[in-house]
């Protein structure tokens, strides 16, 4: 009898425990929907923007391998014209004047900063003069087989990347052969690299070699051989076998995620060198993209966890009452996280509480959407100034010209900054930099676009403009920057190209190509001025 009535009233328990309360099961219903909805929204936002950041990071590291390769091309260029202007010197003179020969030498190689050192050798292969002068070389026979080769081909040439027999540096050879007036071989002069000491390629890219983010670049020759690594230890080491180098090595150029030979996954761009055949990689860990999109779901969760947590609380408290508005407002949310609606203008609701939670939600939302702009600004923003980024000016030029839309661009760049910066220092060059920037967009009209291309370079896409009123406009610019106080005690000026689209090319890329070396030319001219590309014959 005793344990019948024990069953009985366990029996009675559990029918109790079994019972939920309205208020109960709604606000599990609700705070459940809630959940799923919000784990619906972070899945959304952290694939898609994983895949947008990827995407991005990858079309960034390609346009610097792209824009790296066409410096190293015009570096290597002007590295065989700086030989080729000196060898012109040495026909008509005595080779057994040594005080000459090494005076000019050194003229020569200091003057350019192009080479470690320079060395003139006779039509015997006899080396007759070097700079910095070398006693164990002067007067001997070249070893090298780098120097051999240039002997035999009597021709301009570019080493590959060896060892030098006496001194064992990472070398390269640049060469330009010397002849007389009658055309007689008369030896050749060089110039060469030292790869693991300071040379012009630290000069030229050193400053990117690794950025903040862990994103670094490298350079291999026709045989995948480091020539440029952040570490320099690594210069000089065979990497054939990486995938990214074995495209190279195909004559491909490109960008793709892939894992390198210490089987890191990464973002790389990659592109040929003409003048050389070597190539340039830049390259982003894929663990950078990560962190990146962890830092933007934290964010997510820090501005969207405390207004959710109300939310859960109020509808305990009053889930009775507000059942049809948590309905509402869970699928606003969905709806918001899938882009099918735009956020509604709040209207009081009749009941207080409905009210509050309404105003909550929306808040979140609100906040959620002010993340998600804020990082699609960032990636279209150039921090520093303000003014849009490179990806912006990329998207737009080639929008305008799929549109067959008439524009002129202009290049600009600030003379001799890196005095400014040596002198006055990385701070004071910003404030430049954000001045000159203020003073561009001041100087175009809304319709138009400025952008920072990178370090002291800027674009600027006139719409609907040709090449004479772009003229102007960059002659105004320039004008403006001459005679505008500057927030350093000295002017600065800058120089300016401009090309007219579809007058000069078709192509963005040759377009940019052009509207730089017209800037480049107003350089060479003297700088301070804006220089017009001629228009180009078409065969």
């Amino acid at each position: 009898m005793i344990a019948k009535n024990k069953a009985s009233r366990w029996r009675r328990k559990a029918r109790t425990y079994k019972k939920i309360s309205l208020p109960a099961l709604l606000s599990g219903l609700v705070t459940i929907s809630v959940l799923m909805t919000l784990t619906i929204m972070f899945i959304s936002s952290y694939t898609t923007q994983k895949q947008s950041l990827i995407d991005n990071t990858l079309s960034l590291n390609y346009s610097s391998a792209a824009q790296m390769s066409q410096t190293l091309d015009s570096l290597f260029q002007s590295m065989q014209n700086s030989l080729k202007y000196a060898a012109d010197y040495f026909p008509q003179m005595d080779y057994s004047d040594t005080e000459k020969l090494d005076s000019t030498l050194e003229l020569i190689q200091r003057s350019s900063n192009y080479f470690n050192s320079v060395a003139l050798v006779d039509e015997k292969g006899v080396v007759r003069s070097m700079s910095p002068y070398s006693g164990l070389s002067v007067g001997v026979q070249v070893s090298s087989d780098a120097a051999k080769k240039a002997m035999e081909l009597k021709a301009p040439y570019i080493s590959e990347a060896y060892q030098t027999p006496r001194t064992k540096r990472r070398n390269v050879f640049v060469s330009e052969p010397i002849f007389d007036a009658a055309g007689q071989f008369k030896g050749t002069i060089g110039g060469n690299i030292y790869l693991q000491e300071n040379n012009i390629l630290n000069l030229s890219f050193g400053s990117q070699l690794r950025t903040s983010n862990g994103s670094y670049f490298f350079i291999v020759d026709a045989k995948g051989t480091l020539l440029f690594h952040p570490d320099t230890k690594r210069i000089g080491e065979d990497i054939s076998k990486n995938e990214i180098v074995q495209k190279l090595l195909d004559d491909q150029t490109g960008k793709e995620q892939y894992k390198n030979l210490a089987g890191i996954d990464s973002l790389a761009g990659y592109q040929k060198v003409p003048a050389t055949d070597w190539g340039v990689v830049v390259v982003s860990p894929t663990q950078t993209v990560y962190d990146q999109l962890n830092e933007h779901i934290r964010m997510l969760l820090l501005y969207t966890s405390v207004p959710f947590l109300l939310l859960t609380l109020i509808v305990i408290r009053v889930a009775r009452k507000l059942a049809s508005p948590f309905v509402y407002l869970a699928d606003l949310v969905n709806q918001v996280d899938q882009g099918k609606v735009d956020l509604p203008t709040m209207k009081p609701h009749w009941n207080r509480e409905a009210d509050l939670l309404t105003r909550t939600v929306l808040g979140a939302l609100v906040n959620f959407r002010k993340q998600t702009d804020q990082l699609t600004y960032d990636a279209r923003t150039d921090v520093l100034t303000g003014m849009t980024n490179r990806r912006t000016f990329e998207e737009v030029i080639q929008q305008w010209i799929d549109e067959q839309t008439p524009f002129s661009i202009i290049v600009l760049d600030i003379d001799r900054f890196k005095s400014i910066n040596d002198t006055f220092g990385h701070h004071a060059g910003d404030e430049v930099l954000k001045h000159i920037a203020g003073l561009i967009r001041l100087a175009v009209r809304p319709q138009d676009v400025s952008s920072r291309f990178g370090g002291e370079e800027f674009v600027v896409l006139l719409r609907d403009t040709g090449a004479e009123t772009a003229y102007q406009i960059a002659e105004f610019i320039r004008v403006t920057v001459e005679q505008s106080i500057m927030p350093i005690d000295r002017s600065v000026t800058i120089s300016a190209g401009v090309a007219e689209y579809p007058l000069h090319s078709s192509s963005a890329t040759e377009l940019f190509h052009l509207a730089d070396t017209a800037l480049y030319q107003a350089k060479e001219e003297g700088r301070n001025r804006t220089v017009t590309i001629q228009t180009v014959e078409r065969s």
